[in-house]
């Protein structure tokens, strides 16, 4: 059953910035585009690198290890060396706070 879990106060995340979070025992890379935010798995899957170390541009998150690219949105890969993209979350804010759902 999926839970939703309160992951971070939202004044924390600025616009077009990536953190990192935790919920649930799940890592999560958190990005906000254009006020809305995402979350993502933060483990880039081409090489199990943390993606909160990345880069952000526009809806694209950049792996600063190898330049793996990521669409925050849909999490699906855009540049190699990846090739297979990494789960996201369904994302909701209430009461100032940033809250995910998962699994």
């Amino acid at each position: 059953m999926a839970e939703w879990h309160r992951v971070a106060a939202e004044a924390e995340l600025a616009e077009g910035a990536l953190l990192g979070v935790e919920a649930g025992g799940e890592r999560l890379v958190l990005a906000r585009v254009e006020g809305a935010v995402y979350a993502l798995r933060d483990r880039c899957s081409h090489a199990d690198f943390p993606l909160h170390d990345g880069e952000l541009q526009g809806t694209t998150l950049e792996c600063v290890h190898h330049g793996a690219q990521f669409d925050v949105c849909t999490g699906k890969a855009k540049r190699f060396p990846a090739v297979r993209g990494v789960p996201v979350y369904p994302v909701e804010i209430r009461d100032d706070a940033i809250h995910v759902q998962l699994p």
